[in-house]
């Protein structure tokens, strides 16, 4: 049952029933829920500044959580940063320097991405300097480690050249030190065993019994074994590429054939007196580049410091050569 409601009435003394209008009911309605709802939305507006809700806290630990482990990853790419800095430095100052190559330089390793801006995506955020700075180490890492790869291969390559150069140039004797006799001249000027006039001699002689094994003093491939060329005899000649040709003359006999490959050490042929020459011995010549070149700066394969000194002390010796 609704409530009646009176008011006093001064003039008639006596009190009187309000009487609501229809409109009077509808604005009243209407200011309270026009009230409502403000009250209602600064409610829910302090809740939203001041209380979080399930979900914004939820948020909230995720970013925290995505903060340290940005933290982490920073340390990591500093770390990171730190080894290949190591490398490079071993790359500039060990390994190319080894192989005789030239350093990386600096500007080329550490260069900058010119052109629009890559991160233009990634503004506009609250954490978007985080985002951004993560990005752009990423990238210039990823960028250092690239050409430190490149560089590395190359390395790989120059190892691989220089183990094939190593291999390849002539650094033994050509005839076992226990098999020989003397070494009976050596690199330069020499009086000619026939004419008796000073000539240049463009190798070195080896003196041994006829038949004492010939060994390639090097990696190559026999490109002669012939008597075609005057004066040599049965002679053999060894490319052994970057430059360098050995040639082995007056043999008895021959123990490889042209186009055949050998190696340092292997038995190619046998002391003899064939050809331009006196008596039972080895020429040998180391030729660089089309240049004869003396032989005796090579021999550091199977000489010992005194050998060498010994052998340097004969070969200097300005006598008479043996063809």
């Amino acid at each position: 049952m609704a409530k009646v409601k009176y008011y006093y009435d001064s003039d008639t003394l006596s009190y009187r029933k309000i009487e609501f209008r229809k409109r009077d009911k509808f604005r009243q309605t209407l200011v309270f829920l026009v009230a409502s709802a403000m009250m209602g939305g600064l409610i829910i507006f302090f809740m939203y500044q001041f209380v979080e809700s399930p979900r914004q806290k939820v948020l909230n630990r995720e970013l925290e959580n995505m903060k340290l482990h940005y933290e982490l990853l920073d340390k990591k790419m500093a770390q990171a940063e730190e080894v290949l800095e190591g490398i490079q430095t071993r790359d500039n100052n060990i390994y190319r320097t080894y192989f005789e190559a030239n350093p990386i330089p600096e500007e080329q390793r550490k260069a900058g991405f010119g052109g629009v801006n890559r991160y233009k995506s990634m503004e506009g955020f609250d954490n978007s300097a985080m985002i951004v700075d993560a990005s752009r180490k990423i990238d210039i890492l990823s960028k250092q480690l690239y050409v430190q790869s490149k560089s590395l291969d190359d390395i790989i390559n120059l190892a691989i050249d220089k183990e094939e150069l190593l291999a390849s140039i002539p650094a033994i004797q050509p005839v076992s030190k226990q098999d020989l006799t003397r070494m009976a001249s050596g690199f330069g000027w020499r009086l000619d065993p026939f004419t008796k006039a000073r000539k240049r001699h463009k190798g070195m002689d080896f003196t041994s019994p006829k038949g004492t094994p010939v060994y390639a003093t090097g990696n190559g491939k026999v490109t002669r074994a012939d008597s075609g060329s005057t004066g040599f005899g049965k002679h053999i000649r060894i490319d052994h590429g970057f430059g360098y040709v050995t040639l082995y003359a007056h043999l008895s006999k021959y123990n490889v054939k042209k186009r055949q490959k050998v190696k340092r050490g292997d038995l190619i042929g046998y002391v003899g007196s064939t050809g331009r020459s006196q008596a039972p011995h080895l020429h040998y010549e180391v030729r660089y580049n089309g240049n004869q070149v003396n032989p005796i700066n090579f021999y550091y394969g199977d000489l010992s410091p005194e050998e060498f000194q010994e052998m340097l002390k004969m070969a200097s010796q300005e006598g008479q050569s043996l063809d």
